[in-house]
């Protein structure tokens, strides 16, 4: 990622993003630990970009019917 883009990161708490996937704060750390979802670490938390939110939602569609 350049520098220019990276003024443009939005990045989001564990709480939002559990919150836009409707899911607990668990399974986003879950998914944080085991690689699903990059994260940056920022002290003691995590930040997960609103960029890779939308990346692992749009790769995780299933077709049903």
């Amino acid at each position: 990622m350049s520098n220019d883009r990276l003024g443009e990161v939005r990045f989001l708490t564990v709480a939002e993003v559990a919150s836009i996937m409707r899911v607990s704060k668990m399974t986003v750390y879950r998914m944080v630990h085991n690689g699903d979802l990059p994260a940056v670490r920022v002290g003691r938390s995590f930040r997960v970009s609103e960029e890779a939110v939308h990346k692992y939602l749009d790769s995780s569609y299933v077709d049903t019917a």
